[in-house]
């Protein structure tokens, strides 16, 4: 019985070193994410802007039909450019008075008769340390093309999941330009005053795209 106990007791011990040194081993490493084109993913992107009112808050509205498309390689992050397009027509608008959303559409504002589209071509990358960059680009509102920049950042990605087959990166960005330089000037405060609607617009994105399939992965 004894001889038994401790052959037991043996086995225990060493099972729990197996399992120990199992749980310290570095797990096997992920592919990296892989270079290529990717398209946006509608359902996890979002597309907000903020402007000044009265000097009391920053009003907050958003689009909500725009698309984007992106050619990026990890190695080469520099190299990367983006094409995005919004629907001015899609401006949403927090509980807006009875015809509000229409003056903000018509000609005072976007004038979205006129200019329904609003489009960002990159034309500069320039990769800030980490996983920060500048993206600049020409931006077209209004019918006026001028350069802006938006500070953006790499969250991460994957080359995909059994359940996600394709691989599958995201970004945050922020950037700001002023309305007038686009033709948009109407309530644009005096100078020294608050009494009106800012002239400065801070524009949020949040993306994911998706890219490549994974290799070896079968869709469902």
């Amino acid at each position: 019985m004894r001889r038994l106990l401790a052959a037991c007791a043996i086995v225990v011990m060493t099972s729990a070193a197996a399992i120990s040194a199992e749980d310290k081993a570095p797990p096997p490493s992920a592919p990296p994410v892989p270079a290529g084109a990717y398209t946006l993913d509608k359902s996890h992107a979002s597309l907000t802007f903020m402007v000044n009112h009265l000097g009391f808050s920053n009003y907050t509205a958003q689009f909500t039909r725009f698309d984007a498309t992106l050619q990026f390689d990890p190695a080469t992050p520099a190299a990367a450019t983006v094409e995005a397009t919004i629907d001015a027509n899609s401006l949403e608008l927090p509980s807006p008075p009875a015809g509000f959303t229409e003056t903000m559409k018509g000609p005072q504002w976007l004038d979205t008769a006129k200019y329904p589209t609003i489009t960002f071509k990159s034309t500069k990358v320039e990769p800030a340390g980490g996983n920060k960059a500048k993206i600049t680009g020409d931006f077209t509102l209004h019918g006026v093309t001028r350069p802006v920049t938006f500070d953006a950042s790499f969250n991460g990605g994957y080359a995909g999941h059994p359940m996600d087959p394709n691989a599958r990166i995201g970004f945050s960005a922020e950037g700001t330009f002023k309305r007038s330089d686009f033709g948009i000037a109407y309530g644009v405060p005096a100078p020294g005053t608050t009494m009106g609607v800012g002239d400065e617009i801070k524009v949020m994105i949040e993306a994911e795209f998706t890219g490549p399939p994974l290799a070896g992965a079968t869709k469902k």
